[in-house]
């Protein structure tokens, strides 16, 4: 049980620590919030610092945001967004007191269903035990996410040539994660498992 948990920590928090470190990426180089900033003073305003995505609260005048770098023209840009909601901004419109409450709930509850599934896992699921943990690190970044600020930092833009329709939902490291994890889950249950040999049948004594 412990070498199983040891696989479960260290994917977890290694997802969660590329996912915080790439999005802190997105802050320092997508907005000029933290411009000035020196040292530990650049990761406290990365947790302090909020909407920036050219959303500034009213009377503060001022857009930190910055344009899309294209990092493959027409296809693949890194763009600052903020997303209060899930995936595809759902539920982004609820009350904020209530879309907070709502979100930490729902993201305890995810980790503790992903915890109790893992400690059931057979010794031999190690690929499913790869995959709970990806998305138990996904679910990790963005629950520390909206902890901090109440939304979650997205900044990978995938499209076709500006199309309509062709756009997909820009995301993070975390949500990569996790739908990573998800797939993997699949592939697994796809596998075809390798039935038990059957037992020699009992050599039967001969007649009297």
């Amino acid at each position: 049980m412990k070498n199983s948990l040891r696989i479960l920590v260290l994917v977890a928090l290694s997802t969660l620590a590329a996912d915080q470190a790439t999005k802190y990426l997105a802050v320092a180089r997508l907005t000029d919030a933290l411009d000035g900033r020196t040292g530990l003073s650049r990761v406290a305003g990365f947790f302090s610092e909020k909407n920036l995505d050219n959303h500034p609260a009213p009377g503060e005048g001022r857009y930190y945001a910055s344009r899309p770098y294209r990092f493959i023209e027409d296809y693949w840009h890194f763009r600052y967004v903020e997303n209060p909601g899930a995936a595809w901004g759902m539920f982004a419109n609820l009350p904020d007191t209530a879309r907070k409450v709502f979100f930490h709930v729902v993201s305890l509850a995810a980790l503790a269903f992903i915890f109790a599934m893992y400690v059931r896992l057979e010794p031999g699921q190690r690929l499913v035990r790869v995959a709970l943990s990806l998305v138990a690190g996904g679910a990790l970044g963005n629950f520390m996410d909206r902890l901090a600020r109440g939304y979650v930092i997205d900044f990978i833009d995938w499209h076709w040539r500006n199309q309509p329709g062709m756009r997909w939902p820009t995301f993070n490291v975390a949500d990569a994660a996790i739908c990573v994890g998800v797939a993997l889950m699949l592939l697994d249950s796809l596998r075809v498992r390798r039935s038990e040999p059957a037992p020699a049948p009992l050599a039967q004594s001969p007649n009297p």
